[in-house]
């Protein structure tokens, strides 16, 4: 996918969904940096908007546009969330967190009113994790025990790293990629996950996505 069909789809999704007088989750990645921009472009234009990041990285972009943030404490709910996704299969099903922020992506997902995803075509999957690994944040006090409990769930857990380190969140905590290959039964899955201590979160936003745009090879963009 090329950067400007990314910028198409991106910015299709705050034209059509974001209305002056809104709260705004800004998403983090590739994709959502095209639909910060976008936000940025809208309250240069006059648009009064509250905004919540999903990421140290959105924050600084967004202060790049002139735009500013507010926790997330100060509000009571988000009017709608642009993001993007790693797999997104038939019902709307995701799996998000390879760009490192899932905690907060999925803080800022549960209390969104509107769940909008951006992603290109290849992004698609019958089913979750066939294409890609499941992320999962743990704490860093025990983490290799927490790998031997997620490897007993019959995957294979990757330590991800960054500049030979261990990658470190926004949280302050760690991210072991988790390879199941095709996930039959994602709800069971995250539920076994979410239970092994030194679990923080994992990378399956189940039911929380309200709409998916699609963007094409041949520069069309469809809906969900």
């Amino acid at each position: 996918m090329t950067v400007n069909l990314k910028q198409i789809a991106a910015e299709k999704a705050v034209d059509d969904f974001v209305r002056d007088g809104m709260t705004v989750g800004l998403g983090t990645g590739s994709t959502a940096y095209y639909a910060i921009k976008r936000v940025g472009q809208l309250i240069e234009g006059g648009f009064k908007l509250r905004c919540v990041a999903t990421s140290v990285q959105t924050e600084n972009l967004a202060k790049e546009c002139d735009i500013d943030i507010i926790d997330i404490d100060e509000v009571d709910h988000i009017d709608v969330t642009i993001d993007g996704a790693d797999e997104v299969d038939p019902k709307m099903q995701l799996i998000k967190g390879l760009g490192g922020a899932l905690l907060r992506e999925k803080i800022v997902a549960s209390i969104s009113k509107a769940e909008v995803i951006v992603a290109d075509e290849s992004k698609l999957v019958e089913k979750l994790g066939t294409k890609g690994p499941l992320p999962v944040e743990v704490l860093i006090f025990g983490h290799e025990k927490t790998r031997i409990a997620l490897e007993r769930q019959r995957c294979s857990a990757v330590l991800r790293m960054s500049d030979g380190k261990p990658f470190v969140t926004d949280g302050g905590n760690y991210i072991y990629d988790c390879r199941f290959g095709a996930i039959d039964n994602p709800f069971f899955l995250e539920s076994r996950i979410n239970v092994i201590p030194g679990v923080v979160d994992n990378g399956l936003f189940l039911n929380m996505a309200t709409t998916v745009i699609i963007s094409s090879a041949d520069g069309s963009v469809r809906m969900m």
